[in-house]
């Protein structure tokens, strides 16, 4: 067993380890630092795959921006913990059905991945499969209408998600920002000029002597 290999088994069971801590940990919060955990171990696999591009995309996007997001939505709302750890038991029939078979689905697809001829790799695709110049020859040239059609949809999934999060509610307080960046000093400050007040003199207090 080379280095690469023991490296792989390493990622392998840590990532491993990692995915069924985010399911079987009562807090989110450690359950979303087991995540960030397993996403690491995914893309030092795919980087010992040679799939650099694919590992910094896993690695910037999934951990630096969805995952930070995801931890202060967490940590800034109030959970109940107790409401959501309630029929947990009730659906695993259900989820175990499901999770096998996805199993056989995954295993099926790798099975049929497999090259017919012993296993051996094509070195001319063995040595562009996830590299970024030729992803990005690829995605420029080959897929770029595919690649602009993704751009507007998330362009879209962008302005909607502002737009929702910019709708008017009876329960909360609606500021809008064109209205401050249109204020002047006069609509702020008003100088009110008052006649000078004269303060009546105080009366002396008389104190009586005790008998």
């Amino acid at each position: 067993m080379n280095f690469t290999t023991f490296l792989f088994y390493a990622f392998a069971t840590i990532l491993v380890l990692a995915s069924l801590r985010v399911i079987t940990a009562r807090n989110p919060v450690h359950a979303a630092l087991f995540l960030v955990l397993a996403f690491f171990q995914a893309a030092g696999i795919w980087m010992l795959l040679k799939a650099e591009f694919l590992s910094i995309v896993l690695v910037l996007v999934y951990v630096g921006a969805v995952m930070v997001l995801f931890l202060f939505v967490v940590m800034m709302i109030d959970i109940d913990l107790d409401k959501l750890r309630a029929g947990f038991w009730n659906y695993l029939p259900v989820a175990s059905i499901v999770g096998g078979v996805i199993v056989l689905e995954m295993a099926a697809v790798i099975w049929r991945a497999f090259p017919s001829n012993g296993g051996a790799v094509v070195p001319e695709a063995a040595n562009t499969i996830g590299q970024t110049k030729a992803l990005g020859l690829l995605i420029y040239t080959e897929y770029i209408l595919a690649f602009e059609i993704a751009a507007v949809v998330l362009l879209v999934a962008i302005v909607a998600a502002v737009a929702l999060t910019l709708r008017k509610r009876k329960d909360t307080k609606h500021f809008d920002p064109a209205d401050a960046v249109r204020v002047k000093r006069n609509d702020r400050l008003k100088i009110v000029k008052m006649d000078a007040t004269v303060h009546a003199p105080v009366a002396p207090v008389e104190t009586k002597e005790a008998p």
